[in-house]
């Protein structure tokens, strides 16, 4: 996204060491972004060391995958905390850390384009979540778009963002899909 990026490699689990690699960061970088460590485990330490050296913002969203993400600021730096699981990393950054990072970097702020396709899934879902579904889309005989849902969905499967289009979004509202229903298809080219 245009941005120089410091990597300070994988951190222990310890929260002094935690929390002085972000203040580090904090002196010299315009935005930190953490992946791992915000979730509940009795080692994910980042939420406490951010807490400490600044505020979270909020911290866990109703979304699947990506719920323990959070947004806050150590000193006056923000901070993106994305979940430790690679998926749920990715989806967390195409909504959150991507229209952050626009802002900061003085880019107009624009909502990525959801296209309308059929679901070639059926799908059931909680209430009250927004969901993000793995499909690969492909054109049907009759020239519509169709969306297939990618056969493995765990957030720690990487392979299924790399053999997948894009993703469908289901509103909170919406707790089963049934296939040939229209849904909005978040192609990944509108995020990357």
């Amino acid at each position: 996204m245009g941005g120089r990026v410091t990597d300070f490699g994988i951190l222990r689990d310890n929260p002094a060491e935690l929390r002085e690699a972000l203040e580090r960061a904090a002196k010299s970088h315009d935005l930190i972004v953490t992946t791992g460590g915000v979730s509940t485990g009795e080692e994910d330490h980042v939420k406490g060391a951010v807490e400490a050296s600044g505020g979270l913002h909020f911290w866990r969203l109703a979304i699947k995958p990506g719920r323990p993400v959070a947004l806050g600021q150590v000193g006056s730096i923000p901070f993106v905390g994305l979940p430790g699981n690679p998926v749920a990393a990715m989806v967390t950054f195409f909504c959150l850390a991507r229209p952050l990072i626009q802002r900061l970097s003085g880019e107009a702020v624009t909502e990525p384009t959801l296209f309308p396709v059929r679901a070639g899934f059926d799908y059931k879902k909680k209430e009250g979540r927004r969901e993000f579904v793995r499909v690969c889309v492909a054109r049907e005989a009759d020239g519509s778009l169709v969306a297939t849902k990618f056969p493995r969905d765990g957030a720690g499967i990487l392979s299924s963002m790399v053999g997948s289009d894009g993703l469908v979004v289901l509103p909170e509202d919406v707790t089963r899909l049934e296939r040939g229903a229209t849904v909005a298809y978040l192609p990944f080219t509108e995020v990357l």
